[in-house]
């Protein structure tokens, strides 16, 4: 049996959900958080929800890197397009809604704007126009800013230039553990991030907030494994971290990407779109990188922008505090085609992934 066809194991999967049963409280509610669009994708996807006794529940935490770009930063990037710079950007930043508008709405009044599939693109893509200045814009957690970073660090051509926009996960979990009415129980932390941070920067969750903390891989069975961990955990009054994904996931990380990280970025706080701003949670380029700072490059710089739009509830959404179905504007005046808010646009998005999946939430593993 292949890795995936094993992870996707109905029969393991109703085994382990009524492990989860005898562990869980009959009163008391338990309050899980995983910070990851690909976690809540299964979960939705396969009706993980559905296989949980009432008294467990987990959340959507801000695991979606489209989703929590602040308006002011999709601003920067339009006004740069307005100055007759081509944009380049991953296709789900094109339709993100800024203050006023997206960059879809830029390109739609005749600015250029592409979309590319990875930062080694837009240096390509750069190379091939040096009569012309292109900016990418360079967005993601720990996943994708190494490779920004080995970009830069090739010299790339000078009429390229990168509007950074990359955050960190540890930052923003820390903020969520410390919401009162929020009141977490545990995490099931980001595999993909893992795969690069490793398991070090979680230690202070079980350490410090008391908050039992699984890394979970991707598949049903990943998932059910770090809810049980997590309850077993709190069952025996010892919350520590534990390492479910360790298939892929090392105590170190990718130390490689590490250093390429640290070569490139400083960590300073910054913005992101819900939360407010964030002690050193915001990549930021080195200052021996600033001939390659979009921003000062372009003179850009915008303060504050306007997150959210009348009815939207993406502020609480990205928290776990409110779920899709309790928007009055999901499925109806915001959908995947006409998105109001930016939980709707991205792949990983959490209204995204539950609109896509409405029709599939009594689902079971099969």
């Amino acid at each position: 049996m292949d890795e995936k066809r094993l992870f996707r194991n109905p029969d393991l999967a109703k085994r382990i959900a009524e492990k989860i049963s005898k562990l869980a409280p009959r009163d008391e509610p338990v309050k899980i958080c995983h910070v990851c669009g690909t976690h809540e994708w299964t979960i939705t996807h396969f009706g993980i929800r559905n296989m949980l006794p009432p008294t467990v529940e987990v959340i959507a935490g801000p695991g979606c890197p489209v989703c929590i770009v602040p308006a002011s930063e999709i601003d920067e990037a339009v006004k740069i397009a307005e100055k007759d710079v081509t944009i380049t950007c991953f296709g789900d930043m094109l339709r993100v809604p800024g203050s006023a508008m997206s960059l879809l709405d830029a390109k739609a009044k005749g600015a250029d704007v592409r979309i590319i599939y990875s930062a080694g693109d837009a240096v390509k893509m750069a190379k091939k126009s040096r009569d012309r200045e292109l900016v990418f814009f360079a967005i993601g957690f720990e996943t994708t800013a190494p490779s920004t970073a080995v970009e830069m660090l090739s010299s790339p051509p000078r009429n390229l230039s990168f509007l950074v926009s990359h955050r960190v996960i540890p930052p923003a979990m820390k903020l969520l553990a410390e919401m009162k009415d929020l009141s977490l129980n545990g995490f099931i932390a980001p595999g993909h991030v893992s795969t690069v941070i490793g398991l070090e920067p979680y230690e202070v969750f079980p350490q410090e907030y008391g908050l039992p903390t699984v890394v979970a891989g991707f598949e049903p069975l990943d998932v059910l494994f770090g809810v049980y961990t997590i309850l077993k955990q709190i069952n025996e009054g010892k919350p520590r971290l534990e390492n479910e994904y360790s298939r892929v996931v090392r105590r170190e990380g990718n130390v490689k990407a590490q250093k390429l990280m640290k070569q490139v970025f400083s960590v300073a706080d910054g913005k992101w779109r819900g939360l407010g701003t964030i002690a050193f949670s915001k990549l930021v380029l080195r200052e021996e990188f600033t001939a390659y700072d979009a921003r000062v490059k372009h003179e850009v710089r915008i303060a504050e922008g306007v997150d959210s739009h009348p009815g939207c509830m993406c502020h609480l959404i990205i928290v776990g505090k409110s779920k899709p179905n309790e928007c009055p504007l999901f499925l109806k005046a915001c959908r995947p085609e006409k998105p109001v808010g930016a939980c709707m646009v991205g792949t990983e998005g959490t209204c995204r992934i539950w609109a896509k999946t409405i029709n599939r939430q009594s689902r079971v593993i099969e």
